[in-house]
């Protein structure tokens, strides 16, 4: 039977976070994820690195300030796919005072140590870019910087430095029992196609399946958990551009939340979130009628140009565990905090509570802090300065590389160039591979995916469906037709006829 020091259960951020973190302490680690990475809660973000200025209301200046210094981090170790964005909040006198406001980004431009990124500053709409949007009668504003993030590569790459520092990552492959044995667990996997079963032995085990943090502990684990979380869905809509230039608004909506309207996919503008509480199977949440009229209204309340639920051209949604065990307090006001349960009995078991994705690397950090009592391993913050894959860009200066990318690569047109740099970084090199011209990326599915780039994601990142690759692994799904995706299907089911795409041993068959 295969003994592995840590068993990480749930391949989202934090998962493969800790994973990595783990795997990179000389841990032999093993993590297993029900469906594909990043399927869920992780995948269906607001696709930002923030401090999140809002909280700053609810006086968490704690986790404000954790999440601004972890933003300055990631930006540095994924400049690939994190990216500098300004934020422009028009002045809505009936909400807040200006005065309010600007004491607000003050401290927040000086919570974080900031050092990447400009200060905020007063904005005069008449003559800003952003202006042009907005309704005439916002003459005021303010803008502050903040990122954006590709959130399901971001748990890609966790996971394939995970893989690549020696980590068995198996993604739909779920936990279905762990029992303690002595003071190990014994655990029952069942992986993907028939269903095949083995059994392992962790000495650890690790609970960061969000949503299902609980009901793991109950119906896998069967033991009672100590804490709760508040499951809370968040809806996004994504419409055509509403605006020309590449600022993101930062609205006050009358009901005293927030709504964020961002530059999306060259061609897109993505609009969220919204915040209700939910009761069921976190796999299930869908966007509702009433989240997009919600979200349709609040973006309308501002923008020259309304907007229509027949413009929404793609929704989803995801299920947040917010930790927050306050009674009475609202979906909007609950703690974007985490809380790791550690307990030793009957063996060690770490479960993580909450958390948001800006906050994932020092999560995993914390986490191995508290399981270095059982492995005795150093507790140093070593992937603080680890780039991800692709991510070694001298001195994190992406426009540099991408502009090097353009003179290497002259036959390739720059919309391509641009996507791919941004999506794979120093590993786009991988996927262009010697070729001379288009002709050498093979067959072209359609939107600029050739089969080179198909190739890597089922070589490199785990791809086995379409979804897989138009949705998570890229957005290039809001360019596809039916067709299209009917050919990269296809294309897929060949390519697994011909070879397993997943050996149970977590890595691909080469």
């Amino acid at each position: 039977m295969e003994t592995y020091d840590l068993l990480v259960v749930g391949g989202g951020i934090n998962g493969t976070g800790i994973a990595r973190d783990a795997v990179g302490r000389g841990l032999r680690v093993l993590l297993c994820e029900q469906a594909d990475l990043a399927s869920f809660t992780s995948s269906a973000s607001t696709k930002l690195i923030h401090g999140g200025l809002r909280y700053l209301q609810y006086y968490e200046f704690g986790l404000v300030t954790k999440a601004l210094k972890e933003r300055e981090v990631l930006l540095r170790n994924a400049p690939h796919i994190i990216s500098p964005l300004h934020f422009v909040m028009p002045h809505n006198a009936s909400r807040r005072p200006a005065w309010m406001i600007r004491a607000g980004l003050m401290l927040y431009d000086h919570l974080g140590e900031r050092k990447l990124l400009p200060p905020s500053k007063g904005i005069n709409l008449r003559w800003h870019a952003a202006g042009r949007a907005l309704v005439p009668s916002l003459v005021k504003g303010f803008g502050y910087w903040d990122c954006r993030v590709q959130d399901a590569r971001l748990v890609l790459l966790n996971a394939m430095d995970a893989a690549q520092r020696g980590a068995t990552v198996l993604p739909r492959t779920r936990c279905v029992t762990a029992c303690a044995r002595g003071r190990n667990w014994s655990v029952l996997l069942r992986g993907p196609g028939n269903g095949s079963e083995r059994r392992v032995v962790a000495r650890a085990l690790v609970n960061a399946t969000g949503p299902w943090v609980t009901s793991f502990l109950g119906e896998a684990v069967q033991v009672r958990p100590e804490h709760t979380v508040r499951l809370v869905q968040g809806s996004h809509i994504v419409v055509p551009k509403c605006f020309e230039h590449d600022h993101a608004y930062i609205l006050q909506n009358n009901d005293g939340r927030i709504v964020f309207a961002i530059p999306y996919e060259q061609d897109f503008t993505l609009i969220g979130t919204t915040e209700t509480l939910y009761h069921g199977d976190p796999a299930a949440a869908r966007t509702t009628e009433i989240e997009v009229g919600y979200l349709c209204r609040a973006v309308n309340r501002y923008f020259r140009e309304p907007i229509r639920p027949a413009d929404v051209v793609w929704a989803y949604s995801g299920v947040r565990p917010l930790y927050d065990e306050r009674e009475g307090v609202e979906a909007s006001a609950a703690s974007r905090d985490y809380l790791l349960e550690w307990r030793t009995d009957p063996a060690p078991l770490l479960s993580v509570f909450g958390g948001k994705i800006t906050t994932y690397r020092m999560l995993a950090w914390e986490a191995m802090r508290k399981l270095s009592s059982v492995f005795g391993c150093d507790t140093g913050d070593w992937t603080r300065r680890a780039p991800l894959p692709g991510g070694d860009i001298p001195h994190a200066d992406f426009e540099g590389f991408y502009r090097g990318v353009v003179a290497r690569y002259r036959w390739l047109p720059q919309t391509l160039a641009r996507r791919l740099a941004h999506s794979y970084g120093t590993r786009l090199h991988q996927i262009l591979n010697g070729a001379r011209g288009l002709d050498g990326l093979g067959e072209h599915f359609g939107a600029g995916l050739y089969e080179a780039e198909l190739r890597y994601l089922v070589d490199a990142e785990w791809a086995v469906t379409a979804a897989d690759v138009l949705w998570r692994r890229s957005k290039l799904g809001l360019r596809f037709n039916e067709a299209q995706t009917a050919r990269v299907t296809q294309w897929l089911a060949a390519e697994q006829t011909r070879r397993p795409f997943m050996a149970f041993d977590g890595q691909p068959v080469r």
